[in-house]
């Protein structure tokens, strides 16, 4: 949207997510350094690790619930779903920060988003996911994947763990590493871009869901 139109509507753009947005129609998917702050980091991390210690996370399957299926050769994390009923305050703050960027995506590219649903995941050292899409055979609702990352700050590349999106240009295809540093965020069009989660020697963690339509 331009700055024009911006001050016709009264609407004062965000350049944060102008870059967002900028990104998703150049290539499909943005990369945000440290889009959550240190504390809220850390205090999403501690409430990951309280409850996978008191035993709320389960083994990740793969479909929905219609076809779900556990296959550890595939998927290896094991993930927690959030209530919104049901949140901690350092929660509640996460999911007023993604409903912002919800209503912008809606107001200045209106996209549609009607909700979101997101889960802690802890992939043990040495799990993967293998290359898949974000979406279901029966079930197309998912708009935008969104991960937002939780490693410990002291994480780095040789630690590994890397997301790897899949990008068609032309006739190549182009492989993207991106390392999961604390509070990156990272959107990708969940119909468009197969992706695939990479071993890690530490454990790692993120809150990892989606922006949905109707």
């Amino acid at each position: 949207m331009s700055e024009e139109l911006f001050e016709q509507v009264g609407f004062t753009p965000d350049a944060q997510f102008e870059k967002i947005i900028s990104d998703l129609m150049d290539r499909q998917y943005s990369v945000v350094p440290g889009y959550l702050s240190e504390t809220l980091t850390e205090a999403l991390r501690s409430l990951l690790t309280a409850r996978y210690e008191q035993d709320q996370f389960k083994k990740a399957a793969i479909g929905n619930h219609l076809n779900e299926q556990v296959r550890s050769g595939i998927r290896g994390d094991f993930i927690h779903w959030l209530n919104r009923s049901d949140l901690q305050a350092p929660e509640q703050a996460f999911f007023t920060e993604i409903d912002r960027l919800s209503a912008y995506l809606n107001r200045t590219c209106f996209m549609g988003i009607a909700g979101a649903e997101f889960h802690y995941a802890l992939y043990p050292p040495q799990t993967c996911y293998k290359r898949h899409l974000d979406v279901f055979r029966n079930d197309d609702r998912r708009r935008l994947s969104v991960i937002t990352y939780l490693n410990p700050p002291d994480w780095t590349r040789e630690d590994g763990g890397q997301l790897v999106i899949y990008r068609q240009e032309g006739q190549e295809e182009t492989a993207i590493e991106i390392d999961p540093l604390p509070g990156q965020l990272v959107l990708l069009e969940s119909h468009t871009l197969e992706h695939e989660v990479k071993p890690s020697r530490r454990p790692r963690l993120s809150l990892t869901g989606w922006l949905k339509t109707h």
